[in-house]
């Protein structure tokens, strides 16, 4: 039950960050692809603009968290294999002594 508690905040985490980071991204390159090449006027359906343009930043929000949830699930599968290798016992040393009750 530990393993996925674990597991589940590291893939939450990594979601939430990926969010984050998409959100302060996005908009620049948004921006960038909307614009017109050189800046002249040009008449526009202004809502269905809207609507394009934040589609694509929920997409890309989406995209960064599935970005950074599959990142979180390698974090965390890396950290319970180091985790599990360091509770192994070493071959060749002696087995804990047995404590008489």
């Amino acid at each position: 039950m530990a393993a996925f508690k674990t597991f589940l905040i590291f893939i939450l985490a990594g979601a939430l960050l990926g969010t984050f980071v998409a959100s302060l991204a996005a908009p620049s390159y948004i921006e960038w692809y909307n614009s017109t090449p050189l800046a002249t006027q040009t008449m526009c359906n202004l809502p269905e603009v809207v609507r394009r343009v934040t589609t694509s930043l929920m997409h890309s929000q989406l995209m960064g968290a599935a970005i950074g949830a599959v990142v979180g699930l390698v974090a965390a599968t890396l950290v319970a294999v180091r985790a599990r290798g360091r509770s192994k016992q070493r071959p060749g040393s002696p087995p804990p002594a047995a404590t008489a009750a």
